[in-house]
């Protein structure tokens, strides 16, 4: 019987239950009959030894400098001991590590959940030019590195950067107990935006939503840095109290987040970000989530995403900054619950039919094994 193909999913960057990369790649991969092993950083207070996908704990460290040096060096060691067939890495800083992984025999894949370049060059850590140089200075090092790495694609507009690269997209799992669930009775007056809370993500356009309306309650789920929800409060003013955040300097669980969409009857789900280069093409992930927890969506006017609101006709898109315009959405779903539970139902069948995990796993798996071919057969042609 022969033994099952060994992957090690890597990152020194994401938490080990990253959705993406624990509960979709590596379950998938696991029940395809891959023995999967994911190298992460672990806190403490992370329960993952009980986890289903076996874990090996990289240190955590608050300085990024070691965390890129001495952490991207653990990382290399521990993943080159278990001698894998496939090295899957998540991470720009790892494209070194993967690139010293790669052998005839092995397949190397490099998992692009970023466009790196527009990412970086709206970093407030530097000045505009050290930015720009950061960014050309990273696309050489992507040239380099990754030229023998097969390239997975998260989004489908990195097709048009990276041409050769196979998309297997963010798309959710579908979820029975949402699909299963009806929105009765009238929505509470509250919106719901889930996932990492930064200023790029809409973070104060959010916290301005309760001097809109008297009434209405705005609750971010998600990882939320201490000093954007400081800023955040500040931007609510006197209706702070109206602004609730969980996940103030911590990380929230699939499993936690799941449960917010199935315990309350929201409004609607929220994504009004500012107009960046970096999100403006992004079909976002929180998107199909809203859609399969049944959730219409307000979010803001990028051509893309008002494109995608009419064609699955599954929410409103208005401009950030006019306040009016996304006090008139809130008030429309609300003066209209029956077009709110229509919008819910169309995002729902689209993920059911379409937009789901599913069709990605069977991509994903199939391309694993076209790679392994591959690397077999070049194998066996230098052998002989």
């Amino acid at each position: 019987m022969t033994a099952p193909k060994r992957v090690v999913q890597l990152t020194t960057v994401h938490h080990p239950t990253d959705p993406r990369i624990y509960h979709k790649e590596s379950k998938s991969l696991k029940k395809a009959g891959f023995d999967v092993t994911l190298i992460a950083q672990t806190n403490e207070n992370d329960n993952i030894q009980d986890k289903p996908i076996r874990h090996i704990p990289l240190k955590k460290y608050n300085s990024r400098i070691k965390r890129m040096t001495i952490g991207i060096y653990d990382a290399y060691k521990k993943a080159k001991y278990l001698k894998a067939d496939v090295y899957h890495f998540h991470d720009p800083e790892l494209l070194p590590v993967g690139w010293l992984l790669k052998r005839k025999d092995n397949v190397v894949i490099y998992d692009i959940h970023e466009d790196y370049t527009t990412s970086i060059l709206q970093k407030d850590y530097a000045s505009m030019p050290m930015k720009k140089l950061l960014a050309k200075f990273y696309k050489w090092m992507e040239r380099f590195f990754a030229r023998d790495a097969a390239l997975c694609l998260a989004e489908k507009y990195y097709k048009d950067i990276y041409p050769t690269g196979v998309c297997i997209l963010n798309y959710p799992m579908t979820n029975d107990k949402f699909l299963n669930s009806k929105r009765e009775g009238p929505a509470e007056y509250k919106l719901l935006y889930t996932g990492n809370v930064t200023l790029e993500r809409g973070a104060m356009e959010h916290a301005r939503i309760p001097l809109l309306d008297e009434d209405i309650e705005v609750h971010i789920v998600g990882k939320c840095p201490s000093s954007i929800a400081e800023k955040m409060y500040q931007a609510a003013g006197d209706n702070k109290e109206r602004l609730l955040i969980e996940g103030i300097d911590q990380f929230i669980e699939k499993e936690v987040i799941e449960s917010h969409y199935l315990n309350t009857n929201w409004l609607a789900g929220i994504a009004l970000f500012p107009p960046t280069e970096h999100y403006m093409k992004k079909e976002l992930t929180k998107f199909f989530e809203y859609m399969n927890a049944g959730l219409p969506i307000i979010c803001s006017n990028f051509p893309e995403w008002e494109k995608f609101m009419e064609t699955y006709e599954c929410g409103i898109a208005v401009d950030p900054y006019d306040d009016e315009a996304v006090k008139e959405a809130i008030s429309y779903l609300r003066n209209n619950p029956e077009e709110a539970r229509r919008m819910g139902e169309n995002g729902k069948r689209a993920v059911k039919e379409e937009l789901n995990w599913g069709t990605e796993e069977e991509k994903l798996i199939a391309w694993y094994n076209e790679l392994l071919g591959q690397a077999t057969r070049k194998q066996e042609g230098i052998d002989a």
